[in-house]
């Protein structure tokens, strides 16, 4: 009994440095994290297994996992509207998104034909697309301005965990077993649990007085000048972003030199691989949030695109020096987890700062719009670059960083237009 409180110390001493958010905030990254172990049970082997198992090309893969993004534009713009309605408001939409997912999932794990493959990820688009902006405006519903960053934090650490504990479950049994669908079923399985969890736990956030959504509304939101730089300078994330759950499996398993096969890396190698990027996340997500809380939005994500390049550089490296394929790949995905973990929670946390309190749910829809649009492209184009080898093939990886030249100078007007917004506030 005397060393009781030697023995609590550390627990008071966790308490006290974790961000002091809502008991909600802190169930609804428990749904998070089943959610996104079903998200790791196919972010390694979707493409492999389509491709290599089921025979259909990479271009047709990336057409249909880029078929997400075409849904998902249509789920956003619902969204939007949707977040602010009595009839669904946000808990409903989140259970909406749920229940849409875990259908989509169902379709992916019977998919024997071209339209089913795309009939599947659309369903799925539409669920994530419909998730997203519900999720974060809870988020910035619940949460104290000075704590949005850190609660942002929270549910992006919920995901890297998923992700990390579902990928290696993945890795497990498909070594063990070789069954592909049954990982689509137990995804669909757990969106299903995370409908559970909103409907006995999180209660509607959305404020009676909160005015329904008109066309207008969306007019002032893009009339919002650092808004739209912002939106325009986002479009770059998520085509990057896109690359991990589409073609980066595929090039490590079928055209990297160097690897432990001859095509490449064993599909086994490659779950340790996302294993070690999204445990990276998880170390690194609220230390690097809490260090850095203290610094703009706008140049968080420089840092960000930075680090992204960096990464896509030691992905293509390989390609001139083979013999550093596994250094060069451990490398690649350690910067690519550094660089999530300092976009993630400020490109959040600025949008939900610019957002006025009536707009949240349209800021975040539109922020999401991002995230389809990148989802439209970003598959399809690796996918077809990967079917090009000789044309694009290791290449794409170096057109991203000089694309990224362009993403840096909207991120210089950024910042400044919000620089000069600050000091007329304060005139």
């Amino acid at each position: 009994m005397e060393n009781l409180p030697a023995l609590s110390q550390p627990l008071q001493q966790l308490r006290a440095w974790l961000p002091p958010l809502k008991r909600e905030i802190w169930i609804l990254a428990f749904g998070q994290l089943m959610l996104f172990i079903g998200q790791g049970f196919t972010l390694v082997y979707a493409s492999i297994y389509f491709v290599n198992e089921l025979g259909f090309s990479p271009t047709q893969v990336g057409l249909a996992q880029g078929s997400i993004g075409v849904s998902g534009l249509v789920g956003r713009f619902f969204a939007g509207s949707a977040l602010n309605s009595p009839q669904l408001g946000r808990r409903g939409t989140l259970l909406l998104s749920a229940i849409i997912a875990a259908l989509g999932s169902f379709f992916l794990a019977s998919a024997q034909t071209f339209a089913v493959l795309v009939a599947g990820n659309l369903l799925l688009g539409l669920g994530i697309s419909l998730y997203w902006p519900a999720t974060l405006t809870v988020t910035t519903d619940l949460t104290e301005s000075e704590h949005l960053t850190e609660a942002m934090a929270l549910a992006r650490l919920a995901d890297h965990l998923g992700l990390a504990v579902g990928a290696l479950i993945a890795g497990q049994y498909i070594a063990a077993a070789g069954s592909y669908p049954v990982l689509f079923v137990g995804k669909g399985i757990l969106y299903l649990l995370f409908s559970v969890v909103i409907w006995f736990t999180i209660a509607e956030t959305r404020h009676i007085e909160t005015p329904l959504t008109t066309w207008g509304d969306w007019g002032q939101a893009l009339r919002d000048r650092a808004f739209a730089i912002y939106l325009l300078a986002n479009l770059f994330f998520p085509i990057y972003a896109a690359q991990s759950s589409s073609t980066l499996p595929l090039y490590l398993a079928n055209f990297m030199p160097g690897g432990n096969t001859e095509t490449g890396f064993s599909g086994e190698f490659i779950s340790y691989f996302f294993v070690w990027h999204v445990v990276l996340k998880i170390c690194l997500q609220l230390p690097l949030t809490r260090v850095f809380r203290s610094r703009s939005h706008s140049g968080l994500l420089i840092a960000a695109l930075i680090v992204w390049c960096l990464g896509f550089v030691m992905l293509w490296l390989p390609n001139a020096v083979p013999q550093v394929a596994l250094v060069a790949v451990v490398s690649a995905m350690a910067c690519l987890a550094i660089a999530d973990v300092l976009y993630a929670p400020s490109a959040s946390a600025l949008v939900g700062d610019l957002a006025p309190a009536s707009l949240r749910g349209i800021y975040f829809s539109l922020e999401s719009q991002c995230w389809a649009i990148g989802f439209l492209i970003g598959p399809s184009l690796g996918g077809w670059a990967l079917d090009h080898p000789t044309a694009v093939g290791a290449k794409l990886w170096l057109y991203f960083v000089l694309s990224a030249a362009i993403a840096l100078g909207l991120l210089i007007l950024l910042r400044r237009e919000i620089g000069s917004q600050t000091l007329s506030a304060e005139d």
